[in-house]
């Protein structure tokens, strides 16, 4: 059986992105890797086993193109609107709360937030059905 350990996206300010991450989600630094042309960045939490990686390829100067094939992260958490609360007042700037709804059914309550390189992450509130682990 596979097992997913790691999702890696390019970032341009390694120190933008390292405090958006720490900020925003409470990663921090669980290995640092600096080679010839490119750094490798993993990120983490005491919450999951599962990483972030950034990589910093040290000749850009220029932002990333996303391109259209690019979705988003999501990450869950206890109380959607306590962290909507702490992301406005750590001036994160999320986009308001939503509900998604299969019918009358509430399926799950969502906000998502754009790190510094334009990535899109969804923040879910954690115990909805489906995939909102």
């Amino acid at each position: 059986m596979a097992k997913l350990i790691h999702s890696m996206i390019r970032v341009r300010d390694e120190a933008a992105s390292l405090a958006f991450y720490e900020r925003a989600f409470g990663l921090t630094v669980a290995d640092r890797l600096v080679f010839d042309g490119f750094t490798l960045i993993y990120l983490s939490n005491a919450e999951q086993d599962f990483e972030l990686e950034l990589t910093v390829n040290h000749d850009r100067d220029r932002p990333y193109e996303l391109g259209d094939g690019y979705g988003h992260l999501a990450v869950s958490v206890e109380d959607v609107d306590a962290e909507h609360a702490r992301f406005v007042s750590e001036g994160l700037s999320p986009l308001p709360v939503k509900q998604l709804a299969l019918g009358d059914r509430v399926v799950g309550r969502f906000f998502f937030v754009v790190d510094p390189d334009g990535y899109r992450i969804e923040v879910l509130q954690r115990g909805a059905p489906g995939r909102f682990l």
